[in-house]
Formats: structure tokens, sequence, C-alpha cells
């Protein structure tokens, strides 16, 4: 008897605690609502501002992909450098500096506090609008192989795209932690960074670059579902984004050449199929162990751009299928400490910013892997750390030391003995959202 009046005076207790203050009476529109977004469902932690050691993990994964990028790069290249510029070691030299620049950018990124990337983000989105524009203007933009991708500053090559990117997870990233209240809402909430997002892949296309713009949208899709976005909201813009896209790249000689040579190559050239028919004689011979390090056939001037974006095939070529898989592996790891890193983050900012880098560097992984595989449709897409390019490689590291930073501010796990036990009443979920006030 004694323990049953206990009981009930402890739920009493506990429901008084969660009852609003006298005088404070909230109306049935003004209760708190369970946020819908992946949070929600997260163990119960308690926020911490102690900046902690950031995710060795992902420094090593990174640090090894860039050091495996630079020797395959010099296994690539150095017979066409010295064919081009008389020196083998041409392209090694300055993908060194590239990736002495990058891991400048990561440290910087890493030590600064996350409110200055917030203050940032306006520079950076306008910068990067600017000069995505300024590259479809003939004459300025540098146009190869059909492209318009670069411009020139100082006697060194930019792609606008790669900052693009990153100048989208910023800005997607602060506008949803900061309008979470109106995301149900699609005029007011959904629509004004669809439209940005849109407005950039549109400049990306046009340039035509259909596997960078790609690659923004995913990113895009995938901040939009760890920011909480309408889930029938995200699938009617799909719906109505994949045709519209389909029908671009139909109308664009470049992209449907590119995809007819996937299905169907009876209907093109031999000559649109043959980087990819290359890239097979590549990944076929290398067999299990691979040829050997320095050993490829295909980057004798039989593969094209064998130091770029079919870098993943010369390595498939040397180091086999083990040496593939490892590359794959690595990827897949630095997908888990990233997650990982933004499950734990103590902000939503920190948390999109977390998903956002992580979705950028392996999907572009996947995706050119999958092209030189034969899976996709053949774009200029580099693989993150390891193909040649001075913007690809600088500012994916700038966003690296961005993770980094996220994962050395994650809270560490509450003990079992203090997590709430799932699943609990709707009024115990420790994560919700308080309607904004009308």
């Amino acid at each position: 008897m004694d323990a049953a009046l206990d009981g009930r005076a402890a739920a009493g207790a506990t429901v008084a605690a969660q009852s609003p203050p006298e005088g404070e009476r909230r109306e049935p529109d003004e209760l708190v609502k369970p946020v819908r977004n992946w949070r929600a469902f997260l163990p119960f932690r308690k926020a911490s501002a102690n900046h902690g050691p950031s995710d060795r993990w992902l420094l090593l994964v990174t640090l090894f992909l860039v050091g495996l990028g630079i020797v395959m790069i010099y296994s690539a290249s150095a017979i066409r450098a010295q064919e081009r510029f008389g020196d083998p070691t041409f392209f090694l030299k300055k993908q060194l500096v590239y990736a002495l620049i990058g891991l400048l950018a990561m440290a910087w990124a890493l030590g600064r506090d996350l409110k200055t990337f917030q203050r940032l983000t306006p520079i950076l989105f306008l910068a990067s609008l600017l000069l995505l524009m300024l590259v479809l203007v003939p004459h300025i933009g540098i146009r190869i192989n059909g492209a318009r991708r670069w411009l020139r500053f100082f006697g060194l090559s930019f792609q606008p795209a790669e900052l693009a990117k990153v100048a989208v997870i910023l800005f997607l990233a602060s506008y949803f932690a900061r309008r979470q209240d109106r995301l149900d809402d699609f005029l007011d909430g959904f629509l004004p960074p669809l439209c940005v997002t849109g407005l950039m892949a549109g400049l990306i296309i046009l340039q035509p670059n259909f596997g960078t713009a790609c690659v923004l949208l995913f990113v895009a899709g995938v901040v939009f579902v760890v920011g909480g976005a309408r889930i029938n909201h995200l699938l009617a813009t799909a719906g109505m984004a994949l045709p519209v896209l389909l029908f671009l790249i139909m109308r664009s000689d470049h992209g449907r050449t590119r995809l007819f040579a996937l299905l169907d190559p009876s209907r093109v050239s031999p000559k649109a199929t043959y980087q990819l028919d290359q890239s097979f004689y590549a990944l076929g011979p290398g067999g299990l162990f691979g040829r050997g390090l320095g050993d490829s056939m295909q980057k004798l001037f039989f593969l094209p751009e064998p130091h770029t974006d079919f870098i993943f095939a010369i390595v498939g070529e040397e180091m086999g299928f083990v040496g593939a898989m490892l590359v794959v592996v690595l990827f897949g790891v630095f997908l888990w400490r990233g997650t990982r890193a933004a499950v734990r983050a103590g902000d939503p900012y920190a948390s999109y910013l977390a998903m956002g880098i992580t979705g950028l560097v392996v999907g572009q992984a996947a995706l050119n892997m999958g092209v030189v595989s034969g899976l996709f449709p053949t774009t200029g897409v580099p693989l993150p750390f390891v193909s040649f390019g001075g913007s690809s490689l600088t500012l994916t590291l700038f966003g690296v030391g961005i993770l980094l930073n996220v994962s050395g501010r994650a809270i560490p796990r509450e003990p079992a003995s203090v997590r709430p036990q799932y699943p609990v009443p709707d009024r115990q979920v420790p994560y919700f959202r308080v309607a904004a006030p009308g």
C-alpha cells in the first residue's frame, strides 16, 4: 500500500514538473510539437561547450587518401608530363602545392568557432554566385573539352563550381538551423532554399557540367532531409526536377552523347565510348593484386585523363581489386565517422554542416567510382583527395576541416543508466520544437 502511494506521488511530481507555471496556461495550438527530423530519435544528451580532440579516424583517412592521391598522380602522369612539359614531376609538384594549401585551409577551419562560418556564409555564397555567372562569359571563362568551367587568375585556374558546393552546404545548414519553425510552410519555409539550390545547379548545368550539378543536388537533398523538410515536399520536388534534368541532358549534345554511350553504345561513334572502354581495359587486367605500382599500360597515352577523373582506373590496374576495395573501404570509414560526428554534434547547425560535408565527399566519390566502373555516364567529377586538381582538393580539405571541427565538439554518449528508455510517452520525448509565437 505504501509503495503504491509512493508511486502515485512520484507520478504526480513528474506531471507537475512538466506542466506550465500558473498564469501561463497554454492554448492547444501553442503546445510543443515533436520534431520530425532525425535528431528526435537519438539518445538524450546534455550539451557541452567544451571542444575536445577531433576525430582521429577522420583525420587519418583524409591524410591517407591525400597521400595515396599524390603517389598515384605521379604514377599516372609522369610520362605525359615528360612528353608535354619536359618534366616528369610537373603534375606531382603542383599537387604537392595544392595539398599544402588545402591542409593549411583545413587547419584554419579546424581552429575556428562555428559562428565564423555563419558570418562567412553570405560572402562565400555571393562570391560563388558571381563566379558561376562570370565563367559563362566568353573570353573570360576557359573552355576545355566543350565545357566552360574554369577561370584563370594570375596564371592559376580555378573551378567556381567547387566553391559553390561548399557555399550551398553552409547556406542550407544555417537556414535550416534558424528556420525550424517554418519548415511546415512550403512557400515560407521550403521554397526559399529550394530556389537558391536550383539557381546554383542551373548555372552549373549551363557550363555544361551535369555531374557536378547532380552532386550539388544530392548534397542539398541530404541537408534537406536531416534538416527536417517534409518528405512529401521533397518527393514532389524530385518528381518535377528529374524530368527537367533529363530534358536538359537530352537537349545538350554533350550530355546526350555521354548518356547514349552508356545505355546504347551502338547509337554513338566509337570515339564517344573510347574513354570508358579504356577504363575497362585498365580495371580488367588489374586482377586481384594489380600489375604493380608504376606498371600501368593504359596510362601510356591510351586512357584519357588518367591522373584526373579516371585515376581510379589506374588504381585498379596497378593495385588490383584489393587496392580498389581499399579506396572504397576508406570512403566507407569516412561516411561512418562523418555521420557519427553529425549525430553527436551539440547543435543542429553543426549537425547539418557535418552531414552536408560527409554527403559531398562520399557522394562525389561514389559517382566518380561509378563512372569509372561503367555504372553512370561519363562525367568530369574528380575522386575526392585522389584526383589531380587544385580547386577540388583545396576546398574539399577546407570542408574536412569544418567536419573535424564539428567532431571535436561532439557530445559524449551518456551512460546507459541515465538515458531515457524508449518508447516513451510523447510528453517525455527529449527533443521537441516549440511552435512559433503568433
